[in-house]
């Protein structure tokens, strides 16, 4: 075991300065978060982006007449960017929606595109941890997945349990319980509960804030309080209300009164944003890098058949080390002397084929130029003919008369 001894420097040094320096970096780099959202069409989940982030990533969604076109019986994946910058911050913001989920008849396979979608991003960066230039390798892995959960006020339904456990060991899955303002706070408690109750029966690991042994009371508090309010019952809304007291707030306007979205006793959208953004956004991207993605990475290796040897400090023999690289050596140059002389009998095809394609263009030419020259000596041969017979040779100017000469009687 190891003894940690905390010394108390007399002077100063100068390394206290590193976070000030990881900040320099990290702002000048920028920062990327990719978040997915799944649930049912209806739920707000595209209004609830807009909320978090206060941008208009979504545009108003446009009422269109009932149709009679059949809908593709699968659930699509749509990924949004947008670069959006706070206080001199930059943030790369991606968001995954799934449109078409769980809104079939026979949503059995509704779950497949989500989570091949999320295996192809692990599997693009797995490819590009494996190349030989990884300065510039970007992080496009789904970094939390917000689900929505229908506020039906009774129970998770079969179709949120199978989901929430094929995913929850590849993303931080974070439950939400979408339009909680159609709950009463006894009824939001209640099912709050239950849905508790149900993620504890079948396994389902959600999110949890890490706890470090450096954390103050107040970090320990606020964190115990953002796990309290899981699963987060929230609102969204983009539009300004006015309230009775002349106050402008984020909100719905009901017969009854406002509810204001950023007001902690009308809902949990400030806890979802704090765990999202202001408190855990590194947490979030570190665990999946950290747990999630490296047990992808472990199994698809071992799948491939790459295996890790255990141990740590293994003798070697260095004649038997000697013989490999020799032996490896042997093989990439037997490889090159192979691929040389692939090179090499094709650029030999090559010049065959333009050789025989030369040739074949001279013997035309040859054969040509012979039957012009024999036309030309039977040409020559019939005139001689022509001349030592006396015949009248026709040259083409008959019936002309040359200039110079006449004839007299």
């Amino acid at each position: 075991m190891r003894n940690i001894v905390r010394r108390k420097l007399t002077g100063y040094v100068g390394f206290a300065n590193l976070p000030n320096q990881w900040h320099r970096k990290s702002v000048r780099k920028g920062f990327n978060f990719n978040v997915m959202v799944v649930g049912e069409s209806g739920l707000g989940k595209s209004t609830l982006v807009n909320t978090l982030f206060n941008t208009s990533l979504y545009p108003p969604k446009e009422r269109k007449p009932p149709s009679l076109d059949i809908s593709p019986k699968t659930v699509a994946i749509q990924s949004i960017s947008a670069d959006i910058e706070e206080n001199g911050v930059r943030l790369r913001l991606t968001v995954v929606d799934t449109p078409g989920f769980g809104d079939f008849v026979n949503n059995d396979v509704s779950w497949g595109p989500i989570v091949e979608h999320i295996d192809s991003r692990f599997d693009a960066y797995l490819e590009a941890e494996t190349k030989v230039n990884r300065t510039n390798i970007v992080d496009n892995r789904i970094h939390a997945c917000v689900y929505f959960i229908q506020p039906t006020g009774h129970s998770l339904k079969p179709l949120d349990v199978e989901v929430m456990r094929r995913l929850h060991t590849k993303v931080n899955l974070i439950p939400v319980i979408a339009k909680a303002d159609t709950l009463t706070d006894d009824e939001i408690l209640a099912f709050k509960q239950r849905i508790l109750a149900d993620i504890q029966h079948n396994g389902i690991q959600i999110f949890e804030g890490p706890r470090y042994e450096l954390d103050d009371e107040e970090t320990i508090a606020e964190n115990n309080e953002i796990m309290s309010k899981v699963p987060f019952a929230v609102v969204g809304a983009n539009a300004e209300v006015t309230t009775a007291d002349g106050r402008k707030v984020r909100g719905r306007r009901y017969p009854w009164g406002v509810i204001e979205v950023d007001n902690e006793e009308h809902c949990d959208f400030v806890k979802l944003r704090q765990m999202l953004i202001r408190t855990h956004m590194e947490e979030l991207k570190e665990h999946t890098n950290n747990v999630l993605y490296e047990n992808y990475r472990s199994d698809k290796l071992l799948a491939m058949g790459v295996t890790q040897d255990p141990s740590v400090f293994k003798e070697i023999n260095p004649a038997i080390k000697q013989e490999e690289e020799r032996a490896l050596h042997e093989q990439k140059l037997a490889k090159m002397e192979m691929e040389m002389k692939m090179v090499f009998q094709q650029k030999v095809a090559e010049k065959e084929s333009k050789l025989r394609q030369s040739e074949e263009e001279l013997y035309a030419r040859h054969k040509e130029m012979k039957d012009q020259l024999d036309r030309q000596r039977n040409e020559l041969e019939e005139r001689k003919v022509r001349i030592e017979t006396g015949r009248p040779f026709d040259d083409g100017t008959k019936g002309t008369k040359k200039k110079g000469f006449s004839l007299r009687s």
